[in-house]
């Protein structure tokens, strides 16, 4: 079966400086990400491809579903991550950056996984302030308080924290 993520380019080769404009929605399975955090939602892809002399420019993006949890609170999340894509395909690659053409095709598919993979963040947070669990009785500082006392500072800085005291003191 053929997938829509392996593009012919024959024509591009042909004549430098032609386009092509590639739009497709591809199921996460036929992407085969190998990882618990993508969701089974398609996955979108959209490219300009450029023919260069030395090769096909394809820039675009493409977006798809992940899941996790917040690092601070284990609330579940599901977010879209939409990535940018800038990538240069090659008949035969003198970069390793590059990508290369086969029988004059381009597989868009290791861009996109690789791109999508690398984008998603290791730590994800609910909120940017979100607050988590009380360190000390385990309550979820997102819905309610506790009374437990919060330590000021790092007590391995207090020696730092003196000094700066008093040089303070010295220039006031």
């Amino acid at each position: 079966m053929a997938t829509p993520l392996i593009v012919n380019v024959i024509e591009l080769l042909r004549r430098p400086g032609s386009t092509k404009e590639v739009q497709v929605s591809v199921a996460a399975s036929d992407v085969s990400f190998d990882d618990a955090r993508m969701t089974d939602d398609d996955v979108q892809v959209r490219v300009h491809m450029e023919s260069l002399t030395n090769g096909i420019s394809v820039r675009g993006e493409t977006t798809a579903q992940w899941q996790g949890e917040c690092r601070r609170c284990l609330v579940p999340l599901t977010r879209a991550v939409t990535v940018e894509l800038d990538e240069l395909y090659q008949s035969a690659p003198d970069s390793p950056d590059a990508y290369a053409i086969e029988n004059d095709q381009i597989n868009l598919l290791p861009m996109v996984r690789e791109n999508l993979l690398l984008a998603i963040p290791l730590g994800p947070l609910c909120t940017e302030d979100c607050p988590g669990f009380c360190p000390q009785c385990g309550a979820d500082l997102r819905s309610t308080t506790c009374g437990c006392s919060r330590p000021v500072g790092d007590d391995r800085w207090a020696v730092l924290d003196a000094l700066k005291d008093r040089l303070s003191d010295r220039e006031g």
